[in-house]
């Protein structure tokens, strides 16, 4: 049996398990939080969030559970708003709304993940000083960008119909990348053109060809050499500087798999001679949520799909 909070702990863990930094390194993370907290007054104690000492991924949150109750049927999108709540009421017999997208408290922490692309480059040979000096920027830019936001409205909804709410951001990106990530490592593209083509025999992308979403090169050609090829824009909360992209070259990355891109970075990516290559926005998070969501499945936990999350079990 499974309850909100076995789900939402489950996609914690699974996260956890998946992060380019090791276990370790995330302990010691959680770890520093908590001694800076230790240090805080009492008045600034009541100011911190809490949920920051035992979960490295703010932008996944419950945020109500109008029923503890078991876990038969999920109703899930990548985004959801008041009109999935009231699509979930009308389905009826929904037990939990699960979303990919931050709403509530987990969009106003969405900047505090971004953090983890700096050990994602990191990984791929970038000095962390020079990912941290440069992502700043970016993250200070991300966070002023989501307070306008009215974060509560979603939150709101679900709290006048009384659904159960919750998601699951980061760790289902992290899910991805690894998914990704081995993929590639075992196949080892040579090309570009070997690369699209792996990248469109993966379920959820070939469903996104379907309806014109499915991978595209945005920067180089078919007949490009991949190179040293970098999941440095799966995770990580969303797309970070157009400023790394000229340290991600001198690191000796050829190729970077991103999930969306805006033309600035595309601009940057091509004067640094990088090969880029969006394998899809929605179709990139579906993959991350299915890999999460098949583990409710073994459960017995029945999933219904909406909001563009495309629903493709593996066991």
């Amino acid at each position: 049996m499974m309850k909100t909070n076995d789900i939402y702990n489950l996609a914690i863990q699974m996260g956890i398990d998946t992060d380019f930094r090791s276990k370790e390194g995330i302990e010691k993370l959680l770890k520093r939080k908590q001694e800076k907290y230790d240090k805080l007054s009492e008045k600034e104690k009541k100011e911190t969030d809490l949920e920051s000492l035992k979960n490295p991924y703010l932008d996944s949150r419950i945020y109500h559970i109008a029923e503890d109750k078991e876990i038969k049927k999920v109703l899930v999108g990548i985004d959801i708003e008041p009109a999935e709540i009231l699509m979930a009421k009308e389905i009826g017999n929904i037990d939990l709304i699960i979303g990919h997208h931050p709403i509530g408290k987990g969009l106003a922490h969405l900047a505090d993940v971004m953090d983890l692309q700096c050990d994602v480059l990191s990984y791929y040979g970038v000095p962390i000083n020079i990912a941290e000096g440069l992502m700043k920027e970016r993250i200070e830019e991300v966070a002023r960008g989501v307070n306008a936001v009215n974060h509560q409205r979603t939150v709101d909804a679900a709290n006048l119909l009384g659904m159960n709410l919750m998601n699951s951001h980061t760790p289902c990106d992290n899910l991805a990348a690894k998914f990704l990530k081995d993929l590639i490592e075992k196949e080892k593209p040579e090309y570009l053109e070997d690369l699209m083509n792996l990248l469109k025999e993966i379920p959820e992308y070939k469903e996104a060809i379907k309806i014109g979403a499915g991978p595209k090169i945005f920067v180089g050609d078919l007949e490009n050499r991949c190179g040293k090829i970098a999941l440095a824009e799966i995770t990580g909360g969303t797309e970070g500087s157009p400023k790394l992209y000229e340290k991600m070259a001198q690191a000796g990355i050829g190729t970077v798999i991103g999930v969306h891109m805006r033309e600035e970075s595309r601009k940057e990516a091509e004067s640094a001679n990088l090969n880029i290559v969006i394998a899809g926005h929605m179709s990139s998070d579906s993959l991350g949520v299915n890999l999460f969501l098949d583990e409710l499945e073994k459960k017995g936990i029945e999933i219904i799909p909406c909001s563009g999350f495309t629903r493709i079990s593996r066991i």
